[in-house]
C-alpha cells in the first residue's frame, strides 16, 4: 500500500481541526461582507439624506417623464420613490401613524419629491401618498412614494 494509513485517512482530531478552520474562514468572509454592506448602506443613507443637486426644472422634467411614462403604460398611479424610514427624523413613525405635519419630518430627497408635489403637482390635481411598504421585525422599513392621478 503506497504511503501510511495515516497519509489516507487523517484522524478525526485532524479532520475537526480543519472543518473548524474552514468554518473560521467562512464566518470571516462573512463579516467582512456584512461589514461592506454595511458601510455601503450608511453612505447611500448620507447621500439621500442630502439634497439631490437638482435644478427645479431638471426636478419637473424627472416628475414629466415619470408621469407620461405611466400615462402611456395606462397607470393613474406610479410609486416615485422607495426610501429607508431613516430618512425621516422620527423612523417613519408620523407616516404610519398619519399624524398631521409627517411631512415635517422627511429629509433629503423625500422632503425634495414632498416639496415637488406641492409647488408643482398639487395645484395641478395631482395627489401624493408616503406609506411604510415593509415591516421588519414588525417595525416600520421602507416608505414608498406615490404620486396619483386618477379618481
Amino acid at each position: 500500500m503506497p504511503g501510511s494509513i495515516d497519509d489516507l485517512i487523517p484522524s478525526a482530531q485532524q479532520i475537526r481541526k480543519e472543518a473548524a478552520l474552514k468554518e473560521a474562514e467562512k464566518a470571516d468572509q462573512y463579516a467582512r461582507l456584512a461589514a461592506a454592506a454595511q458601510a455601503e448602506k450608511h453612505a447611500l443613507i448620507e447621500r439621500l439624506s442630502r439634497s439631490s443637486g437638482k435644478s427645479e426644472e431638471e426636478k419637473i422634467q424627472l416628475a414629466s417623464t415619470v408621469i407620461q411614462r405611466a400615462v402611456r403604460n395606462g397607470l393613474t398611479e406610479v410609486q416615485v420613490y422607495r426610501f429607508p424610514n431613516s430618512l425621516c427624523t422620527d423612523k417613519g413613525r408620523a407616516i404610519n401613524q398619519q399624524e398631521a405635519g409627517w411631512e415635517n419630518t422627511l429629509t433629503g430627497i423625500p422632503k425634495e419629491i414632498f416639496e415637488l408635489w406641492r409647488d408643482y403637482l398639487k395645484p395641478r390635481g395631482y395627489r401624493i401618498s408616503y406609506q411604510i411598504i415593509d415591516y421588519p421585525g414588525g417595525v416600520p422599513g421602507d416608505i414608498a412614494v406615490t404620486i396619483s392621478w386618477g379618481d
